[in-house]
């Protein structure tokens, strides 16, 4: 009961002539018939209908198809097509059961569905059993032959059709022996072949290329039943093996793999139902073609969802990842070798064209994953790249040796890592994304470059800057005749230490001749564009500079001492000297002269503003210097002109407190009468003179009036007050006369007396008289007038001024008397 069970009897096509394709699957998947390969055969029986056909297969392959029931008569018990498992038989073998022949359920005229279900058998079947009765042999009217006929007439609708086993069984032989009936049934199946009508191709065919004839003989199952069971043991053994070379099998060219055999088989029915001509071969590829394409789409929506190339996927979003090529070759040989191993029984042509299919789905699934992994590698050496070049580079190596070690590192690091990732089942080309890393390297060594020639570039500007704006400037500001000519010594020594130092630098970055003869040219003219500049400066400050020059020879003598006018100096000669030295400077800053060529600026300069050389016409009456290039002029000659006309006005007034200073000095020296007034005095006053030398009294009285007068002299100090001029010097005269004679009034009553004044109260009273003198002195007097001190000490009276300061000791009053 276990192995009928096993046998999973289904109907194929029922009695209507429809395809059961569910039940066709169930039987496949319960039976496990699709991973049969092409290790299985069909064997299929055609009979009369009540001739035991489903009996025998039942015995035969221990299969469970329905049987008829003797005792309720005979009729029609299968209908349709069915199949079973042949249950113990090795390869897998399907039993497929047709409905029988001549039945009077379909009638006489209605032989339709007979020749569809011939056809279907020899078209999937590998051996047909032709159930017959053996008392038709050699019988012209035998129902087996009308059964042959369609069988041959239908094979002959079948585009290279394969060569079948056509296994005769005769049943319930009689005492005849078989040898001598099977030559009578094979003359009868070779008069039958003869006569079906053949297509012109198939004219002269013999009988033998389309099928093997075999013959063998049962006995009857109703009255011999233990014997019929034992030939049909006999029988079963020939059904073992039945595919390998000298089985029972046909050639089995049209066959096809049993994962396809369900799709097969719905297609030749198919075919046959619309009546056309069935070509197996084209069949055959076809049925290839489909399953083919089904196995590979089965298999990529596999590999789509498959964990472990999600999981690779998702670690390479995240970045790279070691032996990612042989973890992913590893998941697409699997896929590909269950698809070979599937696929193996179909048609070459077919199976090779799509797995290339399947193969190009699965790379083009997996390969941004690859290329993403490719981007993370080339990012990972370009970061490296960037760090140990910046390591290397603190350490102080050279530029190009380090850009280059660090190159090469970096990119045997990447094609390692594409290696790495590679997979055998594709040759793809990493060059590109190489390629890109190697650009993104050669653009950051490129940037790195100029920001490091930068910096060194910024250090000798900073350098050249340093060592040349003061020095410029400080030959500007003592602009003279060699100016220029020490200009252009001081840049050209500069220049060639900073090419000579710069050259030494930069030979480290390996930088083309070219670049390095710009990169030098571009110093030197930095230089010399770097004292333009401070040209320029100094040429917009200019005439502050000519002042300064002026007032500087003007106020100074040949020592640099500072001037003090006291009517010997030459002003008119200083005043030239110092304009001289202006004009000179003013020639000086006119051009640029790093050229070292002559010109005449100083010359037309002196000719026309010092000299006053009237010329025709106005050389200074012009935007150009003569033998100058524009680009070289700072100052235009209408420039220089204006410059003078207004550095002329600025400097007139400093000329004319010179002059004046030196007149206040002259009279603030000469305080005594003239000569003339002196000589007059000496005439007019001589009887007075006469008169004294007479009379002693009056020499004594003058005398006294003499030291009286001395000491109101020295103690106003009357030269002193008169150094700021006449009014200046009476005014402060006249303010200190009355205070200065009580003073000398009252030491002569003290000393008269005989006792000295205590230091306190002399003290108070030279405060008070202090204080006396600066309340009788007028709040007009200007404040370059200057004021006598007068202090009594134990030494005797000290006399101060601001610019002169005398101390004298007195004796007392009795000792200046006498």
């Amino acid at each position: 009961m276990a192995e009928l069970d096993n046998c999973c009897s289904t109907q194929l096509i029922d009695g209507d002539g429809e395809f059961n394709a569910v039940g066709l699957e169930n039987f496949m998947r319960t039976t496990n018939f699709s991973n049969r390969g092409l290790s299985y055969a069909v064997v299929a029986i055609m009979g009369p209908q009540s001739s035991g056909k489903s009996t025998l297969l039942n015995h035969l392959f221990h299969t469970n198809f329905r049987e008829m029931d003797a005792y309720r008569g005979r009729s029609q018990t299968t209908k349709g097509i069915w199949i079973a498992h042949c249950v113990g038989i090795e390869p897998f073998t399907i039993a497929m059961d047709l409905e029988g022949t001549d039945g009077r359920e379909r009638g006489e005229e209605d032989t339709t569905f007979e020749k569809q279900s011939a056809l279907f058998a020899l078209a999937i079947a590998d051996i047909v059993l032709m159930n017959m009765w053996c008392h038709d042999i050699g019988r012209e009217q035998a129902a087996n032959k009308p059964l042959l006929k369609t069988v041959f007439q239908v094979m002959m609708r079948l585009f290279s059709p394969r060569k079948t086993t056509l296994l005769f069984v005769i049943r319930d032989k009689t005492k005849t022996p078989l040898e001598y009936l099977e030559p009578i049934l094979r003359e009868d199946i070779q008069k039958i072949w003869d006569v079906v009508s053949k297509p012109e191709a198939h004219k002269d065919t013999p009988l033998s290329e389309f099928f093997n004839v075999e013959i063998t003989a049962l006995s009857s199952y109703e009255e011999k039943e233990e014997l019929f069971k034992e030939q049909v043991a006999e029988l079963r053994q020939r059904f073992f093996n039945s595919i390998s070379p000298g089985g029972l099998a046909g050639d089995r060219r049209g066959v096809v793999p049993a994962s396809g055999f369900s799709f097969s088989a719905q297609q030749i029915w198919k075919v046959i139902k619309e009546n056309k001509d069935l070509d197996l071969p084209a069949h055959k590829v076809m049925v290839a073609t489909v399953r083919c394409e089904e196995i590979a789409n089965e298999k990529f929506c596999r590999l789509s969802s498959d964990a472990d190339w999600l999981a690779l996927e998702e670690s390479v979003q995240s970045g790279s990842i070691s032996g990612f090529g042989r973890k992913l070759s590893s998941i697409l040989e699997t896929y590909f070798s269950e698809y070979d191993l599937e696929a193996i029984y179909f048609d070459e042509a077919v199976r090779s064209a799509k797995r290339k299919q399947l193969e190009s789905k699965a790379l083009e699934l997996v390969h941004p994953a690859y290329l993403n992994l490719l981007g993370h590698l080339r990012f990972k050496a370009l970061e490296n790249f960037k760090s140990r070049l910046e390591q290397i580079l603190k350490e102080g190596e050279g530029f190009a040796a380090s850009a280059h070690a660090c190159t090469k590192s970096c990119m045997l690091e990447f094609d390692k890592g594409c290696a790495d990732a590679a997979i055998r089942q594709a040759n793809w080309d990493a060059s590109k994304v190489r390629e890109k890393l190697r650009r993104d390297i050669d653009a950051h060594i490129s940037s790195v470059r100029n920001v490091k020639l930068s910096e060194l570039v910024g250090r000798y500007e900073e350098k050249l800057r340093q060592s040349l704006s003061e020095p410029v400037e400080s030959l500007f500001d003592a602009a003279g005749r060699d100016t220029w000519a020490s200009i252009r010594k001081l840049l050209t020594r500069e220049t060639e230490n900073a090419v000579s130092e710069f050259s030494t630098a930069i030979s480290s970055f390996e930088l083309d001749q070219p670049t390095t003869d710009s990169m030098l040219q571009g110093l030197r003219d930095y230089v010399r564009n770097l004292v333009l500049k401070k040209a320029k400066e100094q040429a917009g400050k200019v005439l502050i500079l000519m002042k300064d020059r002026f007032s500087t020879v003007f106020s100074h003598d040949n020592d640099s001492m500072p001037r003090v006018w006291t009517g010997k100096e030459d002003i008119k000669t200083i005043t030239k000297d110092a304009c001289t030295a202006s004009l000179r400077l003013l020639a000086v800053m006119a051009a640029i002269r790093l050229d070292e060529k002559p010109d005449k600026i100083e010359n037309i300069l002196f000719s026309s503003l010092m000299e006053g050389t009237v010329t025709s016409p106005d050389p200074l009456a012009s935007s150009t210097w003569e033998e100058v290039p524009p680009e070289n002029t700072l100052i235009t000659p209408v420039q220089c002109k204006a410059l003078w006309r207004q550095f002329k006005a600025e400097t007139e007034f400093t000329v004319t407190q010179a002059i004046s200073a030196q007149e206040a000095y002259k009279r603030s020296n000469n305080w005594l009468p003239p000569p003339w007034a002196i000589v007059a005095m000496v005439i007019l006053g001589f009887n007075e003179f006469m008169l004294l030398l007479r009379n002693p009294l009056y020499l004594m009285f003058l005398f006294v009036a003499f030291l009286i007068s001395k000491a109101m002299w020295v103690h106003m100090d009357v030269p002193g007050q008169f150094q700021h001029g006449t009014l200046t010097g009476l005014i402060s005269i006249s303010t200190r006369f009355l205070p200065t004679v009580m003073n000398l009034l009252k030491r002569l009553a003290e000393e008269a007396q005989g006792h000295q004044t205590p230091d306190s109260p002399r003290q108070q009273s030279s405060l008070t008289f202090q204080s006396f003198r600066n309340q009788s002195q007028p709040s007009s007097t200007p404040e370059s007038s200057v004021s006598s001190h007068v202090s009594v000490s134990d030494g005797g009276i000290e006399y101060s001024s601001p610019n002169i300061t005398q101390r004298r000791n007195t004796q007392t009053s009795e000792a200046e008397l006498s």
